[in-house]
């Protein structure tokens, strides 16, 4: 599946769950904020799909994804996003 088909499955789960997507250009990375009590998940239009799909999986973790359906492929790559971000958090050297 392409990674472009990814994404617009998890934004779908995102706003299945009430999170509002909002694409947006400029200089920011793009993640998960409150504002006026909504839910907002901001993805930056000039980055790569790949990076939406990290910034969408990282908003994911916290909320009740396991309530949406997702296909296998999305949910694992879903899962293999948050697996990463685990790794490079562990790999960061906070290890002190």
């Amino acid at each position: 599946m392409k990674t472009e088909r990814i994404v617009k499955e998890l934004e779908d789960a995102a706003r299945q769950l009430g999170v509002r997507v909002r694409r947006e250009k400029g200089s920011f990375k793009g993640g998960f904020c409150v504002r006026n009590g909504e839910q907002i998940l901001m993805l930056n239009r000039q980055h790569p799909p790949e990076i939406h799909v990290s910034v969408l999986a990282g908003a994911l973790k916290d909320l009740p994804v396991d309530s949406v359906y997702l296909t296998p492929v999305v949910r694992q790559a879903l899962e293999d996003a948050w697996e990463q971000k685990e790794l490079i958090s562990f790999s960061s050297g906070d290890d002190e």
